[in-house]
């Protein structure tokens, strides 16, 4: 199995748990069977992209196809958006409100 096979399996199971979604749930979902599901995130079958884009949706995760000089900036700006930095690691906010009024 290649890398980015891993990295997009990954991916999928990590949002699948991250929505706390069982497989039964996102099968029910998705239409994809929940024993297909299975198989998929233990990379014991190819996945189709008919199978990758209907559970993409219900993950809230979309698919799409960039020139690979840009993959880098979208990693980048995709990690940003989360709070993780360059070296993979949390960022703090540059300023955080704290509550207290001013007044």
């Amino acid at each position: 199995m290649s890398y980015v096979t891993e990295q997009i399996l990954q991916s999928l199971r990590e949002a699948r748990v991250r929505k706390g979604l069982s497989q039964r749930a996102l099968s029910v979902r998705s239409g994809v069977p929940q024993s297909h599901i299975s198989k998929i995130e233990s990379g014991d079958v190819d996945l189709r992209i008919s199978s990758l884009i209907a559970l993409a949706r219900v993950l809230d995760l979309e698919l799409f196809v960039a020139p690979k000089k840009s993959v880098p900036a979208i990693k980048s700006v995709i990690r940003s958006s989360q709070g993780i930095n360059d070296e993979g690691e949390q960022m703090s906010p540059a300023y955080q409100l704290d509550g207290d009024d001013d007044d």
